[in-house]
């Protein structure tokens, strides 16, 4: 119980001080990289990547004897990432093919932010460490492990709200959506190219046509989006008990699991 307590409060005290270092600084070092490169995306790339000290300096301190990769999910096959999130997306593409148009101004800065930097960072920092490190290595189950990342991550997206309305979609689809995340990191034995493919294709798909400004889209885009949905839960349920395997989420682990991961 005293390693569980020790690890969470390093997990919550390090993301902690990266979530307000990043809120404090990270426009004002993207700026500098700007005048420094002259190119927004990479710029925004370089800078999400030097904020996440604080959080390789906490998975350093979580697990010494495990290097920072492993420990983040780095080491999971990437090509089975690639490949179970492609099949799982493939219904949006082909779906916002059908009834959106193409979005001629999508630029290389956009693919960096919004699809590259958001969907490896953030998987990398919300569901590798903030989530994974919690789950893997305490005695907490799912529920509160996986809590505050979802909080955190639907509070993020609020930016693009511009009233009330939008303002509460927006954050339970993006909370709903780390808790879909995290569930899949957690399933595929915390390999992270899983949710880091999933956010990043799903995201290019939003970026590739003309769907929404927002993350809420419309009645056809969530059509789309659920029937994805649906196959990342139902394509993970089918490819774990076809090899005999038990799920990570289950009764036993949803508040306090018996044993710690470890």
């Amino acid at each position: 119980m005293k390693t569980s307590l020790k690890i969470t409060l390093i997990t919550l005290c390090t993301f902690g001080f990266y979530f307000i270092l990043d809120e404090l600084y990270f426009k004002v070092l993207r700026k500098w990289f700007i005048e420094l490169t002259n190119h927004f995306g990479l710029s925004h790339t370089i800078t999400y990547l030097i904020s996440g000290i604080p959080i390789f300096l906490g998975t350093y301190l979580i697990n010494r004897k495990t290097s920072i990769i492993e420990s983040l999910g780095l080491r999971g096959s990437f090509i089975k990432g690639l490949l179970f999130s492609f099949i799982c997306t493939l219904p949006i593409f082909i779906g916002f093919s059908l009834v959106f148009e193409m979005n001629h101004e999508l630029s290389m800065h956009t693919l960096l932010v919004t699809v590259v930097s958001a969907g490896l960072f953030e998987e990398l920092y919300f569901r590798g460490f903030l989530f994974g490190q919690l789950f893997k290595y305490t005695r907490l189950g799912f529920i509160p492990s996986v809590f505050l990342g979802a909080l955190f991550f639907g509070l993020i997206h609020l930016y693009q709200s511009t009233d009330l309305t939008e303002l509460i979609l927006i954050f339970l689809i993006t909370f709903l959506g780390g808790i879909l995340f995290a569930w899949a990191y957690a399933e595929w034995h915390f390999n992270i190219w899983i949710p880091v493919f999933l956010h990043l294709l799903m995201n290019f798909a939003w970026e590739l046509f003309s769907v929404s400004d927002t993350a809420i889209g419309d009645k056809y885009s969530n059509i789309f989006r659920f029937i994805s949905i649906g196959l990342i839960i139902a394509l993970t349920i089918l490819y774990k008990r076809s090899r005999g395997m038990t799920l990570a989420i289950s009764k036993k682990t949803l508040w306090i699991k018996p044993k710690a991961n470890n």
